[in-house]
C-alpha cells in the first residue's frame, strides 16, 4: 500500500505521573487519572505533496481516569507558521482517521478546544528541553535528582511496542503548565523526550 504520509522528528511528553510514568508499562497512572500530553517537532515530513518540515503541533488532555478509558478533554495547538494546506494536513492526522498514534488515541478526547494557531518557542536539548506554546503551555525540564544526594540521574526507556516513541530520555519538569479550556500545573513531575518515526496509512 502506498504511504499517504510520513513524519520524523522529536516528541516531548509531560504529565502528572511520577518519574517513569506507569502508562509506559501498561499500568494505571500514578494518581489514578492522566493530565498531560505531547508536543511534536517535525524534522522531516509530508502529507501527500504537502511538506510539513519544521512545524510543531501539540495535544494536551485532561482525562478523568486512565487514557484508555477515554472521556478526555483536549487542547490542540498548531504552529502558527503552518499555511492553510499544512494546517489541514495536521488536523487530518490528529483526527485519527489515517493512522499513526492518533489512530489509537484520538477517540480518547471527545471534547476538543481548538485547534488554535500559536507561536512555538521550542528548544530541544534532551532532558533540558524548554517549550512555550503561545501563552497556553509552558514546559521546562531538567534531570531527575537523587532525593538523598541531589546527584543527577539520567535514565532512559526502551518501548518496542511504544506508539509515541520507541525510546526516550526521562527527566522531570521544573515547570509544566497548561491553560486554555483545560488548566493544570504539574511542575516537578514526569517528562520524556525522544525521536519518532511514523508512516501512514
Amino acid at each position: 500500500m502506498e504511504k499517504i504520509w510520513q513524519l520524523n522528528g522529536k516528541v516531548l511528553v509531560a504529565c502528572n505521573c511520577d518519574w517513569g510514568c506507569p502508562c509506559n508499562f501498561n499500568a494505571r497512572p500514578t494518581k489514578g487519572k492522566c493530565e498531560g500530553g505531547w508536543t511534536w517537532h517535525i524534522e522531516e515530513g509530508s502529507y501527500g505533496a504537502i511538506k510539513l518540515d519544521g512545524l510543531n503541533f501539540s495535544v494536551y488532555v485532561n482525562w478523568p481516569g486512565a487514557i484508555h478509558e477515554g472521556n478526555g478533554e483536549a487542547l490542540v495547538l498548531i504552529d502558527e507558521r503552518a499555511d492553510a494546506a499544512q494546517r489541514t494536513a495536521i488536523e487530518t492526522l490528529l483526527g485519527g482517521k489515517v493512522g499513526g498514534p492518533w489512530g489509537v488515541l484520538a477517540w480518547t478526547w471527545p471534547k476538543v478546544h481548538g485547534p488554535h494557531a500559536v507561536s512555538y518557542d521550542f528548544l530541544l536539548d534532551g532532558v533540558k528541553t524548554r517549550l512555550r506554546c503561545g501563552e497556553h503551555v509552558e514546559v521546562e525540564c531538567g534531570p531527575i535528582r537523587n532525593p538523598v544526594t541531589g546527584a543527577e540521574s539520567h535514565p532512559g526507556v526502551v518501548l518496542p511496542q511504544g506508539i509515541i516513541f520507541k525510546r526516550g530520555d526521562l527527566g522531570a519538569t521544573t515547570r509544566f503548565r497548561v491553560s486554555y479550556g483545560i488548566e493544570y500545573d504539574h511542575s516537578g513531575q514526569y517528562m520524556a523526550v525522544g525521536p519518532f518515526a511514523y508512516v501512514g496509512p
